[in-house]
């Protein structure tokens, strides 16, 4: 039987003590202010001046990537021009967002190395070398009120650690020796823990650095806790329990003793933190397995919530949560968006949110309450033995989604499909697929999810102007189709007789096909032929124990498997591979090298003795689960082409009327556009980055490998620039010596068409790196 759930509450320490329910809406606010008076003085200034400068990732605190510099405007923005460029230095893929202090820039380059630049001329400043496994799109910046003390935090092999923004160097007085261990305090033997960290570098608040956490997608994975830890000392300052113990709030929403073995319900996206109001904004994704929750039955508390939480003490303000029971892998990890609106007449401070499913949700920021209706619509019951998916999920009805919500046989695509081909789509559609946002996997037939697993709102694909109360989102179709969930012993036999190119390599076929080709030419990950060119087995063992960037880690592979994965993969193949990963040292790059590898002993390998894997391991003791039954998925992210156009596309929402402003595609496949076929968007077009401006510009990239301007007003295409390669990583703004900037990280492979081919006449071995606009003299 199911317990009684509500989606939205507010709590102040214990229950039924919540502002809100003590003093009425419009005093709670008054006191939210009160409170935000007596707190730091310095982080109330840094907040009032955080949109004139780009310190941190995002651009400051309230990640709304809205600048207001106002040289460059929609009268001049079409004289733009390279500045500068700094090349990467390698064929490595970077999702690095520059950050700028004063005259100084912080980029990724250099084979993972942290590289300080003149933020004028690109001259280099410093070199910290060698960071492998460092956090992909980012670091933080704090200094100390008087200015004295510098600093970089960063994620690197499960650890936190912190470089002198000045020298370059190490700061070994940070944590043990300058390093804080991010697997310890996870309710889990660190020893078995192969993955900890996230992909984004958290947020600062005042002497507080606030981190999620990266779990991988396993069953029996890392639980993805909230904590916050002191920038000078290292030390843990509160930890929020994402999956609840025993007397917490939303235990009662997971079996019994769920915390013990169930994972992920991490934040592996973007913070929000309203510096000024002294809240945190966290876009938590979904409990592990993330397609099937036979051992989690129940709406799943925190899981896929918007969760609010005092910055300083880590205690729940309130939480929303968006998908109850989450089997569809619909994550939040967009940053939320801190607006003001006028709403019935009333002028409010809001938070928006934007999931995976495409689904716009906003509140008061303060007391968690809908300005807009969310009902709870029933959605199809799971038939797979020992699911039981939730009744009901909440659905916004009066904000616009930014996808399609279902795929039609009037979707099909006359582009990239054969007659043959949608005819037979057309058929399946019809006769054996299941379809729907919220139709549940089926043992029995495929199911296809629109938008999908990578569909919709993912990190880097919202900005706000706070002001005006215009949401700016970039958004995806990208449907999946997923096989029928199989069994580990069902997967076995269905490849145990595969094609010749794969020999005796299923496990090629089960763990990484899906996204890295049935040929290792490539998908949504990297090509991996020729792997041995570009790597050793032990780096290639690190990744696949541990996960890198949006790689989960296969915890459950024996060192046979692993070995015989490398040996295949090592084989010649069609394709070159783009080392996505980073690898490990490459020797020390050319340039002002200060020190290498972090502080010492943060990047020696550790021993994983434990973990279960994705298929299913040891459960704790008392726990009764049926391992027959624990089903797995093909990932179904094979087949983005079945649909027609726009793939991907750019908009502006009004929050203080709840409409669509403008939308329009964003950028073109140009495999497409040799058939005639113009305003596509592109395929796979994930981890694009926008710029709002107070001059009424939107820059964004775009995986077509330019980077565009448009009127903020109307979505009119005002510029747009080619890049040396594609770009994954978010742009940025600045000014030095009163002259304004564009950065825009380009180190990218790029790819059109249904097969993923590169720009005609494009070199793939061409320099990617950071371009540096700005206006003529």
């Amino acid at each position: 039987m199911k317990k009684n759930f509500t989606s939205f509450s507010f709590s102040v320490g214990a229950r039924n003590t919540s502002p809100s329910y003590l003093f009425g809406p419009f005093l709670t606010m008054v006191l939210f202010s009160l409170l935000a008076a007596c707190t730091n003085k310095e982080q109330t200034i840094d907040a009032a001046d955080q949109h004139k400068t780009w310190s941190n990732y995002g651009g400051g605190n309230d990640q709304s990537k809205y600048t207001e510099l106002s040289q460059i405007n929609k009268s001049n923005v079409k004289d733009l021009e390279v500045a500068w460029f700094y090349p990467s230095g390698d064929n490595k893929i970077y999702q690095f967002n520059p950050i700028v202090v004063d005259t100084v820039m912080y980029v990724l380059a250099k084979n993972n190395s942290l590289v300080a630049l003149n933020a004028k001329t690109g001259e280099e400043i410093w070199i910290h070398a060698n960071l492998s496994r460092i956090a992909r799109r980012g670091i933080n910046y704090w200094e100390s009120e008087d200015g004295t003390d510098k600093r970089l935090l960063f994620q690197i092999n499960n650890y936190l650690q912190a470089i002198d923004a000045t020298t370059g160097k190490s700061i070994l007085t940070f944590g043990d020796n300058g390093l804080v261990d991010l697997r310890q305090g996870l309710d889990r033997d660190p020893k078995t823990l192969s993955r900890a960290q996230s992909g984004t570098p958290g947020q600062i608040f005042e002497d507080l650095i606030l981190l999620g956490t990266g779990t991988g997608e396993s069953y029996l994975s890392t639980p993805g806790f909230l904590r916050a830890y002191n920038v000078k000392t290292g030390e843990l300052a509160w930890t929020f329990h994402t999956i609840p113990r025993p007397g917490e709030y939303g235990y009662d929403t997971w079996p019994k003793d769920a915390y013990k073995y169930v994972g992920g319900v991490n934040v592996w996206g973007e913070i929000t933190v309203d510096a000024k109001n002294g809240i945190a904004f966290y876009p938590l994704g979904s409990p592990t397995f993330d397609y099937y929750g036979a051992d989690r039955i129940g709406s799943n508390l925190f899981g896929n919530s918007l969760l609010a939480l005092d910055a300083k003490t880590g205690k729940r303000i309130w939480h929303f949560q968006t998908v109850h029971h989450d089997i569809w892998d619909y994550d939040l990890t967009s940053a939320p968006q801190l607006l003001t609106v006028n709403h019935e007449g009333q002028e409010i401070e809001a938070v928006a949110v934007v999931g995976k499913n495409g689904l716009v949700y906003v509140f008061n920021r303060h007391t968690g309450e809908p300005l807009f209706p969310i009902e709870e619509k029933p959605v199809p019951p799971s038939h797979v033995e020992g699911e039981e998916a939730w009744p009901t999920q909440p659905i916004p009805t009066v904000i616009p989604p930014t996808t399609r919500q279902e795929v039609t046989e009037a979707d099909l695509s006359e582009i990239f499909l054969t007659e043959e081909e949608r005819a037979d789509w057309a058929r399946r559609l019809k006769d054996s697929i299941q379809t729907g946002m919220f139709t549940p996997l089926s043992d029995k037939f495929e199911t296809l999810a629109m938008p999908g697993a990578v569909g919709g709102v993912n990190w880097g694909n919202t900005a706000a102007d706070p002001d005006k109360g215009i949401l700016y989102i970039i958004s995806l179709d990208y449907p999946s189709v997923y096989d029928k969930l199989l069994t580990l012993e069902q997967i076995e036999a269905k490849t145990a007789n595969i094609g010749s190119f794969f020999g005796n390599a299923r496990s090629y076929i089960q763990n990484c096909a899906a996204c890295h080709g049935q040929q290792a030419e490539g998908l949504v990950g990297p090509a991996l032929s020729n792997i041995s060119e570009r790597m050793s087995i032990k780096d290639f063992t690190n990744i696949i124990v541990s996960g890198q960037g949006d790689m989960p880690a296969f915890t459950d592979l024996t060192t046979k498997q692993i070995e015989d994965l490398f040996e295949f993969l090592s084989e010649d193949g069609a394709s070159r591979f783009s080392s996505q990963f980073g690898g490990g040292d490459d020797g020390t790059p050319e340039g002002p090298v200060v020190a290498s590898g972090g502080a010492p002993g943060g990047l020696e390998d550790r021993e994983v003795v434990g973990g279960s894997g994705r298929y299913g391991g040891p459960y704790p003791e008392g726990i009764e689960v049926d391992h027959e039954r624990l089903y797995l998925y093909q990932w179904g992210l094979e087949f983005p082409y079945i649909i027609s156009p726009p793939w991907s596309e750019i908009m502006a929402y009004d929050l203080n009327e709840g409409t669509v402003k403008w939308k329009r595609p964003l950028g073109e496949d140009l495999e497409a556009l040799k058939m005639g076929y113009k305003n596509t968007g592109v395929l796979r077009a994930q981890r694009n980055g926008m710029i709002i401006t107070a001059t009424g510009l939107v820059f964004s990239t775009s995986k077509d490998g330019r980077v565009y301007a448009f009127d903020a007003d109307n979505g009119e295409e005002l510029w747009k620039s080619k890049l040396p390669k594609g770009s994954e990583g978010l742009p940025a703004m600045y000014e030095v010596d009163g002259k304004q900037y564009l950065a825009v990280p380009a180190a990218t492979p790029i790819k059109f068409g249904r097969d993923g081919i590169p720009e005609e006449g494009e070199d793939p071995n061409a320099q990617g790196g950071y371009v540096i606009y700005t206006l003529p003299d």
